[in-house]
């Protein structure tokens, strides 16, 4: 296993994305690790252009689900076939700069840390950049997850020697699966560490399951309420500073990133 990453990345429909998600993984300046893509029955190109690529680096690698079952089974099931010391997620329409896994890796090593999210920037259907940037705090442990709600699957690496595999399987449902597994992993004590340099993009469409705020504002209060459990007065604080976290990442005005552990959105003047 030595220092092997592990790329999971779920697909469904993804045809206008998935080349440009697997390039940015070919471009990495650290060679050492395996794409796991999970396609979750799909109906147009996407599989084809998969195997096209797969053709010309054997480190890229399909497999078809039979059913589709949501990005958590798609996830799970890559974790199934993990052969990696290091964990990384990337969605089919998101991208990663050259240098991501290398300097995470760095990072990690240097801080003896399992778990931690790089900053990231936001970056419009065509791939342009927005110039907006979300920046990590040093370390968020479960509280701090709960109440500044910054990490984004896109920036997101585990190493197993540290964090137990099977925290990192996902609860079967259609939303927030992500973050829910984000906290199963800091209710076990540990933190992560955030490496505050921008060494991904995250694609915001119009047809993501996060762009539809109702849908995506219940899938929050489900997370709080039936997967964690927190009482109701608790739930109302979280949620409020997730909302104005949302505004706030959508509108993207303020400054720098705040050492007092509050809102660290920034956007290029």
């Amino acid at each position: 296993m030595q220092d092997k990453v592990t790329v999971i990345t779920p697909s469904w429909n993804s045809e206008k994305y998935i080349a440009s998600a697997i390039r940015s993984v070919q471009a990495q300046t650290y060679q050492d690790w395996e794409m796991l893509i999970v396609d979750d029955c799909s109906d147009d190109h996407t599989v084809n252009i998969i195997e096209e690529i797969s053709k010309e680096d054997s480190r890229i690698k399909v497999i078809r689900q039979t059913i589709n079952g949501g990005a958590a089974k798609a996830r799970n099931r890559a974790l199934e076939n993990a052969s990696g010391r290091f964990i990384a997620y990337l969605d089919a329409d998101d991208r990663w700069k050259p240098e991501k896994l290398e300097k995470q890796i760095q990072f990690m090593k240097r801080q003896r840390c399992g778990f931690s999210c790089t900053s990231y920037e936001v970056i419009n259907q065509a791939g342009q950049p927005l110039y907006k940037y979300i920046h990590m705090l040093p370390k968020v442990d479960y509280i701090g997850f709960l109440t500044n709600n910054l990490l984004q699957t896109v920036g997101i690496m585990i190493d197993i020697t540290i964090v137990q595999k099977e925290h990192l399987i996902m609860p079967d449902i259609r939303r927030r699966q992500d973050a829910a597994t984000w906290l199963q992993i800091l209710k076990t004590g540990h933190e992560c560490y955030g490496l505050d340099e921008v060494l991904a993009e995250y694609r915001r469409t119009t047809n993501s399951l996060s762009s539809n705020k109702l849908k995506a504002a219940r899938g929050v209060w489900s997370l709080y309420r039936d997967i964690e459990h927190l009482s109701f007065p608790f739930s109302c604080h979280c949620f409020i500073r997730y909302a104005l976290l949302a505004i706030w990442k959508r509108i993207y005005v303020g400054g720098k990133r705040s050492e007092s552990g509050n809102f660290v959105i920034s956007q290029k003047s």
